[in-house]
Order: C-alpha cells, then sequence, then structure tokens
C-alpha cells in the first residue's frame, strides 16, 4: 500500500495495517490513520497511537465506573486484594480485562502491607483497557496482607470476594468456605472485641429502657439486654454466626486446634 503525504511518498502493506491493529486492539482505519502519520514506523505508529487515544481517554474520567471485577493473589507470604472499575459489564466479563485485573493483582504483590496504591506499572495496564475500549478504567483500591496462611473466594461475576489471613495450618477448602460465609454474611468483626463498643452501650441501654417500660425489675431488665447483646454478638461477629454452609456449626467450631482469625478483608464492587 502506498500513501503520498505532500511530497514524501509512504509504503506499508495490509498486513502492517492488521499487525499494529493486533498490538493495539484498535480499528483498522485508527491503525492506517497511525501508519500515515508516523511514515510507515510501526513502532512509532503504535507509541502515537496510544498516546493519541489515552489523550481522549483522559477527558473522560469523569464518566462513572459502575463496573468491574475483583482479583486475589498469592504468594509464598503474602496475599492481596485488588478491585478495578470500568463502565460497563460487557467489558469487564472480556478476556482482556479479566487478564488485565491478574496483572495487576499480581503485580500489587510487590506493595507494602495495608492499602495499595498504583504504581506506574498498574497504572499502565489499566490505561491499555482504557485506550483499547474508549470506556473509562480505574484502579479502585488494594489491601496487601503478609504472615500465616491465606484463604479466598471470588463470586462467580467478579463482583464479591474476600480474603483471609489466619494463624496456623489448616484446609484450603475451609477457608474458601469461610470466605464464602462471609461474603454473604458480612460479619462486622471477627470477635467481640472487634464491635464498637458505643454500639454496646446503644444497644443495652435500649434493652433497660424497654424493659422498664415494660414493667420488668431491674434483674429482668439486666438479663434481657445481655440477651440482646449476646444476639448481637452471634448475628455480626464471624466466629459467633451459623456458619453459611452448615447451620449447625459456627465458624469458632469450625476451626481446628491452634487456628485463629487474625484478619479478613471483604470487598463488594463499588461498595
Amino acid at each position: 500500500m502506498t500513501q503520498t503525504i505532500g511530497d514524501t511518498t509512504v509504503s506499508f502493506t495490509a498486513k502492517d495495517v492488521m499487525t499494529l491493529r493486533e498490538k493495539t486492539g484498535l480499528g483498522m482505519m485508527d491503525c492506517k490513520k497511525a501508519l500515515k502519520e508516523q511514515s510507515g514506523d510501526m513502532a512509532a505508529a503504535e507509541a502515537w497511537l496510544r498516546e493519541s487515544r489515552k489523550d481522549k481517554m483522559d477527558t473522560r474520567t469523569e464518566r462513572a465506573t459502575g463496573e468491574g471485577r475483583i482479583g486475589i493473589a498469592f504468594d509464598d507470604n503474602a496475599a492481596v486484594i485488588v478491585e478495578i472499575q470500568t463502565e460497563t459489564d460487557f467489558t469487564a466479563r472480556t478476556e482482556a480485562f479479566m487478564a488485565m485485573v491478574d496483572a495487576v493483582t499480581n503485580l500489587a504483590l510487590s506493595k507494602s502491607d495495608g492499602d495499595v496504591s498504583p504504581c506506574e506499572g498498574m497504572t499502565k495496564m489499566v490505561d491499555e483497557v482504557r485506550i483499547t475500549t474508549g470506556e473509562n478504567a480505574n484502579f479502585a483500591r488494594g489491601y496487601r496482607l503478609s504472615g500465616g496462611s491465606f484463604g479466598q473466594y471470588i463470586h462467580h461475576d467478579g463482583k464479591r470476594a474476600c480474603l483471609i489471613q489466619v494463624d496456623g495450618d489448616t484446609d484450603g477448602d475451609l477457608l474458601k468456605g469461610i470466605c464464602q460465609h462471609i461474603v454473604f454474611h458480612d460479619p462486622a468483626g471477627i470477635s467481640e472485641d472487634d464491635i464498637c463498643s458505643e454500639d454496646i452501650d446503644r444497644i443495652r441501654t435500649e434493652a433497660l429502657a424497654d424493659a422498664s417500660e415494660a414493667g420488668k425489675n431491674d434483674e429482668i431488665a439486666a438479663k434481657i439486654a445481655d440477651g440482646k447483646v449476646r444476639k448481637h454478638f452471634e448475628e455480626n461477629t464471624l466466629l459467633h454466626q451459623k456458619y453459611v454452609l452448615d447451620e449447625t456449626q459456627t465458624i469458632k467450631d469450625l476451626l481446628p486446634d491452634g487456628v485463629s482469625i487474625k484478619r479478613f478483608v471483604r470487598y463488594t464492587l463499588g461498595a
């Protein structure tokens, strides 16, 4: 294919256009234009395309990103959970987007413990999606843990997930089951120690007032208040909740001797 631009003749083939399309994921006309602009230089055309598309996408960063996926990755001593958002579920379900989430999540393993901020490499991977799809996309959040053992569960749609950290050795399937439980029951903490003392004081005060209004004496009112607090712990702390896969047992019942839950991180897309 020969193109004349001013006094300059530029040669490139249909195969060159197709090669550039495969590299960038962009349309044939965009690739042809890039080769024209860069005098048939494949590398320069690719760089020009990416930069020009990125400039366009930078003007769209305010567009809502209500879809996406959550990823989890492990290495010998650490684990990380990451959320990447985009505009449509269609894009979030593509192989390219899912591969990008996996790549970003694995790269996040190299970060420090706690909240993960995207590095240049992660941002570049997300930008590739923005460039090739024309949608806004962003690194929403991430969290890294180290030490102990880990379990994980990602719901089939990639929109809900849990990462759990434990001390002691236990079966991976058990940890996956506990993560499933956390995804669906959303405990407020692991044990009573994780529940806000102000919430407990409020529950107790309200229970005492209700019992007093019902004419109960102080001893009975105190027992009623204790029962209300105990029920709150049973419903809202992981160890005391009934296991979602077997409600005859609590999560505490499932844990082998010597195994304790250190932390869990639960993500719901956009929440």
